[in-house]
């Protein structure tokens, strides 16, 4: 003769194992951060802290301007020898000591997002032996243009997120950005 309560018991048994599986796996997701976030005048450093990107050899970091609804109008690179950059769209670059040099359209420049990954250092003439360098971006949006710099580190393992996604800033009710109402 049959149990009549195994049906049930089996169900909430499933149900149990299940919930643990579906809280494992959001805890695994939760450590393995994949997007890394700043308010627009954090990302311009108005804060008083020089905002960081990470790239590494394992993966490539993307800075979005998506999330501002901001266009990147130009870049540069101080120190291109250990970094490759490309863009989702057209855009006006400058890469290492000589600012003169342009490369794209600078009048027509679409791109919103930076795709950065680590190469091996590249022996360039001129540009000293450092762990870091400078990435200066220049974008439009809402038709107000804004200077962001992000000190641009180097490391040999995954840097923890694979994008830096820049958000507009929030409105207060005062009118004050967050960033000079609360810097950091």
């Amino acid at each position: 003769m049959k149990n009549a309560n195994a049906p049930n018991f089996l169900s909430l048994a499933s149900v149990i194992i299940s919930s643990g599986i579906i809280l494992l796996a959001g805890r695994a997701i939760a450590q393995n951060v994949v997007l890394r976030s700043m308010l627009s005048c954090q990302a311009q450093g108005l804060s008083g802290v020089v905002p960081t990107i990470t790239v590494s050899y394992v993966q490539g970091t993307n800075l979005s301007f998506l999330p501002a609804g901001e266009t990147i109008k130009k870049v540069w690179l101080n120190d291109p020898s250990q970094v490759t950059i490309d863009f989702d769209g057209p855009v006006c670059t400058q890469f290492g000591q000589n600012q003169n040099f342009n490369s794209g359209d600078c009048k027509n420049s679409a791109a919103n997002v930076i795709q950065m990954r680590r190469i091996p250092k590249l022996k360039i003439p001129g540009l000293p032996n450092t762990d870091k360098t400078l990435l200066t971006v220049i974008t439009e949006g809402q038709g107000k243009s804004k200077l962001y710099t992000f000190r641009v580190l180097y490391t040999d393992s995954d840097p923890g997120y694979h994008t830096l996604a820049i958000y507009g800033d929030e409105s207060s009710t005062d009118g004050q950005s967050p960033c000079l109402k609360h810097p950091r």
